[in-house]
């Protein structure tokens, strides 16, 4: 048996947190070691538990997701993460991603992306849910013309 991938989630909203957590379980290679509701908590967990994978909600209290994530780059610069987000900006994902996330999900596309965006973030691979794919290669083809 492979060791598990051992992960934390990071959202301060509880019935969504249930909803990650029961997806998860589902999948034996992924155990939850920890859920955090607030940046500094979640940083401080990240520095003791060294999790392979974290799934990160942007909006936070206290600290934003963004912000956490680039700490967390930090003090566990090999724990792969995962934006979780009901926010669809362009500019927030690409910030977001811009601290070495390996992916975004927006929140409403989870129940058919948590998975697929966990499988290939793990694998060194960049994730965009499907909703914002569409925007993300068009707003990187019209840079790429300046």
């Amino acid at each position: 048996m492979r060791t598990p991938i051992r992960t934390i989630v990071v959202d301060d909203y509880e019935p969504w947190c249930r909803f990650v957590r029961l997806t998860l379980l589902a999948q034996e290679e992924l155990q939850v070691i920890g859920q955090f509701g607030d940046g500094p908590e979640a940083i401080q967990k990240t520095e003791e538990l060294q999790p392979d994978l974290i799934l990160l909600d942007i909006s936070l209290p206290t600290l934003n997701g963004i912000e956490v994530a680039r700490r967390i780059r930090e003090i566990s610069p090999t724990s792969k993460i995962l934006f979780l987000s009901e926010n669809r900006s362009l500019d927030v994902a690409e910030e977001a991603l811009r601290t070495g996330a390996g992916g975004y999900v927006a929140k409403s596309d989870a129940a058919r992306e948590l998975l697929p965006g966990i499988k290939t973030v793990l694998e060194g691979k960049r994730f965009i849910s499907s909703t914002m794919a569409d925007r993300f290669a068009i707003a990187a083809t019209l840079t790429r013309r300046k």
